[in-house]
C-alpha cells in the first residue's frame, strides 16, 4: 500500500469513527427542540469541557496559529493570552446566562437580548439573528475549506480540494442534522483528545527532527532571525494592536452565538464554573502548533511560502521524514478541529435561522415544537451547502470579512453587560450603540486606518459602550431593575 492511499485509508476510517459516535449519540435523546438545541439542558462537566474547548479551537488552530508564529513570531502569543482572560469573562456572565436561560426557556442569543429590550415586532432579535447568520457562515465556510485544504495536501491530491471539502461537510452535517448537542458532544469529546495527544505528537517531533529539540529550536533563532522573539515581531505588530487583539478577543468569545447557546446547555451553574476553572488546561494545545510555525521561521528562511497558513502541511506532510501513518493521524487531528467547530457553527447557525428569523415570516409564526425542530434539521443542511458553495468559490476577502464580523458580533457586549447589571440600561442607547459601533468597525476594517494601530473592533467598542452609558444616563426614566431583573419581575 503506497502512503497516499494509507494516508486516505486512514482518514477515511477516522470520519467513519466520527460518523458512527454521532449517530448513535441519538439514541436516548428527547425529541423536542430543547433536546435537540439544547441537550435537555443537562450537560456534564466532561462533554460541555470539550464542546466549549471545540468551538474555540477550529481549523485556524491547526492552520492560522503556526502560520502566526512563522510569519510574526512572539505576537502570535496573544492567542494563548486571550483564551486565559476569555475565562474571567465567561466566570461573571456565562452562569446567568444559563439560570435565565432555564427559567424563560431561551434557546439563543437573540432571543435573550431582545427579551431584555422588548422592541414592536421583535426588530432587535431580527436584527440579532442576521448579524449572527453573517457571521457564522464564513467562519463555517473557514472549517470547510480547511478540511478540503488539508485532504488535499495530505494524500498528495489524490483527494482533490473539492471532494475533501465535501466529504468533511457531509459527515458533519449528518450527525448535526440526526443528533443536535448530543452528536456535537460526543463527537468532539473524541475529536477533542485527538486534536490535543496529536498536537503535541506532531509539535515535539517536528522540533526534535529539524533542530534536535525545542531548546535547540528556539536558540537557532535567536541566532539567525532574533526579531521573531521579541515584540513587535518580524511584522511590526506593535503593542497597542497586541493589547487591543487580546481584549477584543477575550471580550468577544462570550459574545459569538454558538458559545453564548452552550451556557443554556449546562446541567448547573456549578457544572459551568467547573468547566471555566479546568479550560485553560484546553490552550495548552496551542504550544506544540506554535511550536511548528516557529520551526518554520528557520527552516523555510531560504524559500518562504506566500501563504503562512501553509507552515504546517509544508513541514509535516512536504519536508519531515514522517512515515505515512504520522502523516494521516496528523490529517486526522487537523480534521477534528475544523470538523468538531464546523459541527456547533452549522448547528447554532440553524437554529438562529428558525428561531430568529424565520419566526418573522407568516408561515413560520407560532410553529408548533415539532414543527421548529424539523425545520431546524433542514436548516442544518441549508446553512452547510451554502458554507460549501462559498468555499468552493474561494472569495479573496473572506479572512478580512470574518475579522470584520467578529468585531461587530462583540459590539453586543455593551447591551449585555446593560442587561444583566445596570438598572439605567436604556433600550435606544443599546440600538444607537450597536450601529455606531458596528459602523465604524466595518470602516476602520475595510476602509480607514484605525488611531493608535488598535485593532478595529476595539474602537468601535469604546465608541458603542460610550454611546451606551451617556445616552443611558441622560434617559428620562430609571428603573430600580436591570431589564434582566425586570424580564423575571414581568414573567
Amino acid at each position: 500500500m503506497n502512503d497516499s492511499l494509507l494516508i486516505t485509508v486512514m482518514t477515511f476510517g477516522y470520519l467513519l469513527i466520527v460518523l458512527l459516535v454521532g449517530l448513535r449519540a441519538r439514541r436516548g435523546q428527547s425529541s423536542s427542540l430543547e433536546g435537540y438545541v439544547a441537550g435537555g439542558r443537562h450537560m456534564g462537566l466532561l462533554v460541555l469541557f470539550f464542546i466549549l474547548g471545540a468551538e474555540i479551537f477550529s481549523a485556524f488552530a491547526f492552520l492560522g496559529a503556526p502560520g502566526w508564529a512563522y510569519s510574526k513570531g512572539a505576537p502570535a502569543l496573544y492567542i494563548i493570552a486571550y483564551l486565559a482572560l476569555a475565562v474571567l469573562v465567561w466566570w461573571v456572565i456565562a452562569p446567568l446566562i444559563s439560570r435565565l436561560g432555564r427559567r424563560h426557556g431561551f434557546l439563543t442569543q437573540a432571543e435573550f437580548l431582545s427579551a431584555c429590550y422588548p422592541t414592536r415586532g421583535n426588530v432587535l432579535g431580527l436584527l440579532i439573528g442576521i448579524i449572527s447568520v453573517l457571521a457564522m457562515i464564513p467562519y463555517l465556510t473557514i472549517q470547510i475549506a480547511g478540511a478540503g485544504m488539508l485532504f488535499e495536501a495530505a494524500t498528495s491530491g489524490t483527494i482533490p480540494f473539492w471532494l475533501g471539502s465535501l466529504v468533511a461537510c457531509g459527515v458533519v452535517a449528518a450527525y448535526v442534522y440526526a443528533s443536535g448537542l448530543q452528536g456535537i458532544g460526543w463527537t468532539n469529546l473524541l475529536q477533542g483528545v485527538m486534536m490535543i495527544v496529536i498536537a503535541w505528537v506532531l509539535g515535539l517531533t517536528t522540533a526534535d527532527q529539524f533542530f534536535g529539540g525545542v531548546g535547540e529550536m528556539f536558540r537557532e533563532i535567536q541566532r539567525q532571525a532574533p526579531e521573531y522573539l521579541t515584540m513587535p515581531g518580524s511584522q511590526g505588530m506593535g503593542w497597542g494592536a497586541f493589547s487591543t487583539a487580546i481584549l477584543i478577543s477575550a471580550l468577544g468569545c462570550v459574545m459569538w452565538p454558538h458559545i453564548f447557546m452552550k451556557f443554556y446547555s449546562a446541567r448547573s451553574e456549578r457544572t459551568l464554573k467547573r468547566v471555566f476553572v479546568l479550560y485553560p488546561l484546553y490552550s495548552y494545545l496551542l504550544v506544540p502548533l506554535l511550536i511548528i510555525g516557529f520551526a518554520g521561521i528557520v527552516v523555510l528562511k531560504d524559500n518562504p511560502l506566500d501563504s503562512p497558513d501553509q507552515v504546517l502541511l509544508s513541514l509535516v506532510v512536504g519536508m519531515a521524514d514522517f512515515p505515512a501513518w504520522l502523516i494521516g493521524l496528523a490529517l486526522s487531528g487537523a480534521l477534528a478541529a475544523a470538523m468538531s467547530t464546523a459541527a456547533n457553527l452549522a448547528h447554532t447557525s440553524a437554529t438562529i435561522l428558525v428561531r430568529d428569523i424565520g419566526q418573522h415570516l407568516p408561515a413560520w409564526r407560532q410553529l408548533p415544537d415539532q414543527r421548529a425542530l424539523k425545520l431546524t434539521r433542514l436548516g442544518v443542511i441549508v446553512i452547510s451547502l451554502a458554507a460549501y458553495l462559498l468555499a468552493l468559490a474561494n472569495p479573496g476577502s473572506l479572512v478580512a470579512l470574518l475579522l470584520g464580523a467578529y468585531g461587530i458580533v462583540v459590539q453586543l457586549l455593551p447591551m449585555l453587560l446593560g442587561a444583566l447589571f445596570w438598572h439605567r440600561a436604556s433600550r435606544s442607547a443599546a440600538f444607537t450603540g450597536l450601529a455606531v459601533g458596528a459602523g465604524l468597525t466595518l470602516f476602520f476594517q475595510f476602509g480607514g486606518n484605525a488611531p493608535f494601530g488598535w485593532n478595529a473592533g476595539f474602537c468601535g467598542l469604546l465608541v458603542n459602550a460610550a454611546i451606551f452609558v451617556a445616552m443611558s444616563l441622560t434617559a428620562r426614566q430609571a428603573s430600580s431593575h436591570t431589564p434582566a431583573e425586570a424580564l423575571t419581575t414581568r414573567a
